[in-house]
């Protein structure tokens, strides 16, 4: 089987550190040939300097002079947003892997599945806001979408291709660092306690979004565009220990679950390698110290997000784009302490009942009810 030669769009957070690691343990079957980040330019040439890219994005040009600073060698550079779809498209890529929070990783997609790259998705904005706009392109440019976030990798392994015999879709959440306070005590968490995490260690906008849940919201889209399930199929259940990444029940009653320890590595190697399995340095799972696995329903009321998420799934054209960017200003702003921890869902879900949603929307649709949404978001905050 031949190497992989991906694209890294995120190269500093979390999961393209993860990225790199899964390069270095398995370089006879990955080859990461750019990497993108937005502005960390120290990080993003180390980075380079470690995986020797042929080409290079930073996105800040104003952090030019220290990346080429850093540098140990001469890489192809790209700079801005336009150079982040430039690398999208790189000739002697195979695969894209976009790990870019935020909606900045949308035009970049589109682009790599324009030039018959195939995606590896760690951004749950793009199927979120455009999942039916995405999935057509892959379709009609014959590229597959391979999903990285470990829920929907877990759901891709035990799928295996038969989609068409799929009761239900099952997400694990871990329940985040509240699962067990009362909701008496929302109105006065603070930052600081939201973001302990109790399994995974992400960048603050994933870690709130699993305080509230809505980071289980975004993954029900996104699983009902990956998997072409409808929404009524796909449910969540909470799994504190975070060792069953997700199940599918299927039409005969049999339920198949993916189990692994959490780490970002296993997820972005399956990615790379399917359909096959390569060994590799990660630690096997050790049933005899794991105690016992629970699962418990999530609370529905005290934690909207989840039905929040359903109704904008099952609205579907713009309302998804408009729920993800309510919610990306109202994290914003409980990150910076101007509104308190039950206001991001209060926000959210006050901007979704003032839009009209547009069936079937285009990227210019899109983008529109996304701008929409966040000043809507910001007034709403505001008063």
């Amino acid at each position: 089987m031949k190497r992989k030669r991906v694209v890294v769009l995120g190269a500093t957070g979390s999961i393209g550190e993860s990225a790199l690691k899964v390069a270095h343990d398995i370089p006879e079957r990955m080859e990461v040939v750019g990497v993108a980040a937005n502005s960390n330019a120290a990080k993003l040439a180390a980075a380079a300097n470690k995986t020797r890219a042929k080409a290079v994005c930073l996105v800040d040009e104003s952090k030019m002079s220290i990346l080429q600073k850093h540098l140990e060698y001469k890489p192809k550079i790209f700079s801005g947003e336009r150079g982040l779809r430039e690398i999208a498209q790189l000739d002697d890529a195979d695969m894209v892997l976009i790990a870019i929070v935020g909606t900045g990783g949308l035009h970049p997609a589109l682009d790599a599945i324009e030039a018959g790259k195939d995606l590896a998705v760690a951004s749950k904005e793009i199927l979120v806001m455009a999942g039916e706009a995405v999935t057509e392109a892959a379709q009609k440019r014959d590229v597959k979408i391979l999903p990285v976030d470990s829920e929907h990798n877990a759901i891709f392994q035990c799928l295996d291709g038969r989609q068409s015999e799929v009761r239900r879709i099952i997400l694990t959440a871990s329940g985040g660092p509240f699962r067990k306070t009362p909701a008496k005590e929302f109105v006065d968490l603070t930052v600081e306690q939201a973001l302990k995490h109790p399994t995974w260690n992400m960048g603050p906008k994933i870690t709130i979004d699993s305080a509230t849940l809505f980071n289980k919201g975004l993954e029900m889209i996104e699983a009902h565009w990956l998997f072409g399930v409808e929404m009524k199929r796909v449910e969540v259940v909470i799994h504190p220990q975070s060792i069953v990444h997700s199940m599918v029940e299927f039409a005969d009653g049999s339920t198949l679950a993916q189990m692994s320890y959490s780490d970002m590595c296993f997820p972005i190697q399956y990615a790379v390698t399917w359909p096959e399995r390569v060994p590799n340095s990660l630690p096997p799972l050790d049933f005899s110290t794991l105690g016992k696995l629970e699962f418990e329903l999530p609370r529905f009321d005290d934690f909207p997000a989840l039905n929040l998420a359903r109704a904008a799934g099952e609205a579907g054209g713009t309302m998804p784009a408009v729920m993800n960017a309510a919610n990306e200003v109202a994290v914003a702003a409980f990150l910076d302490r101007q509104v308190r921890f039950p206001s991001i869902w209060e926000t959210v879900a006050a901007i979704m009942g003032r839009h009209q949603t547009v069936a079937h929307p285009d990227l210019d649709d899109i983008l529109r009810a996304d701008q929409w949404a966040r000043e809507e978001a910001r007034r709403f905050i505001g008063k």
